[in-house]
């Protein structure tokens, strides 16, 4: 087995492993990087074990590259969802041209890039955009999406990278673990944390020092002089746990702290179960899940988008693969809230 990539070293981080392939004389990088890129290598077998070695474990850094309006709306409280990658998986790549490729919002240009790196939570709460759990995103037409296509193989689409690529399950909107973080690529190949997030104090503390208010100046309504910026929007998703069968608001710090959330250090007692909780409902018979709602209408964002579910809901897609649309609460069936729980 040889390592893809000319940078990775293998067993550099037990949390990172690194993407391997079988390479020999007639399946070569260049042979394996064209399959990565054609839909008929979608359920080939040799794909499929390349694929499965790009893996996710609690603690795994993972990235997703943004546009600045979707730094500002991070610091103001949205939480990670969508298309992300592994961070040893893009690590090579320090040229914001290479890295604004990797955009969801559909634009690549800009001098710099930014972008959200957190530790996973747990395996769970990440999967392919592909085959089993979302057969219908590489089917949906080009004219309803936005962004780069969905190949269905796993990795993302690209002329010379083999880059594999993940959702977070369901497109759902995941908790924002501590010490997440804000970060830039500047040009010249400088990597730049601008932002840490502080789970208790919900919010984020700037890093950046003077040397760097550039970078802050291209973020829309964000002021480069404030060191500390409070998340103003709640999440739609959190961490709950239990101590003693006593219910708690929880942070994770992955990979080993999972922890009450509390202001003062002393009552941040480790607790026993954690779960992920979130409003979901079925409309029109399509999964969806429930991010904003008041006595009338829900915002939803569809689980598993597909030519059908958009036929029906007639959502729009607002960055590559997330899907959202407005419903009238009272045509909602099965609405309830979903906890789903994580082995500590």
């Amino acid at each position: 087995m040889t390592v893809t990539g000319e940078d990775s070293q293998l067993g550099a981080d037990p949390l990172d492993p690194p993407l391997m392939a079988p390479l020999r004389r007639d399946l070569t990088w260049q042979h394996v990087q064209s399959m990565s890129q054609s839909a008929v290598y979608r359920d080939d077998a040799t794909m499929r074990r390349i694929r499965e070695t790009a893996v996710v474990r609690r603690g795994t850094r993972m990235t997703k590259i943004l546009s600045p309006a979707q730094v500002a709306g991070h610091l103001g409280g949205w939480l990670p969802y969508g298309f992300c990658y592994r961070a040893c998986d893009i690590a090579h790549l320090t040229d914001p041209e290479q890295l604004n490729l990797l955009r969801t919002d559909g634009a690549v240009d800009g001098r710099v890039a930014y972008g959200l790196r957190w530790r996973a939570t747990d395996p769970m709460d990440f999967e392919l955009p592909a085959d089993p759990g979302q057969p219908g995103l590489a089917a949906l037409p080009a004219h309803s999406r936005i962004g780069a296509m969905v190949l269905g193989t796993g990795f993302t689409p690209s002329t010379d990278e083999l880059i594999p690529e993940y959702i977070t399950a369901g497109f759902a909107d995941l908790p924002l673990p501590g010490n997440a973080q804000l970060i830039a690529y500047a040009p010249g190949g400088d990597e730049v944390v601008l932002y840490t997030y502080q789970p208790e104090q919900h919010g984020w503390l700037r890093l950046a020092g003077p040397r760097w208010r550039g970078l802050l100046d291209e973020l829309p309504g964000v002021s480069p002089d404030r060191e500390y910026v409070p998340c103003t929007a709640a999440g739609t998703a959190r961490l709950v746990g239990t101590i003693d069968g006593k219910e708690y608001e929880a942070v994770a710090d992955p990979p080993n702290e999972f922890r009450v959330r509390a202001l003062t250090r002393a009552a941040r007692y480790s607790v026993q179960t954690l779960s992920r909780r979130a409003e979901q409902a079925l409309w029109r018979g399509v999964p969806c899940w429930v991010l904003q709602r008041d006595e009338t209408w829900a915002r939803l964002r569809l689980l598993r988008p597909d030519v059908d579910a958009l036929s029906a809901t007639g959502a729009r897609c607002y960055e590559r693969g997330v899907y959202e649309a407005w419903a009238p609460v009272d045509e909602l069936a099965d609405h309830h809230i979903s906890d789903l729980a994580y082995q500590l």
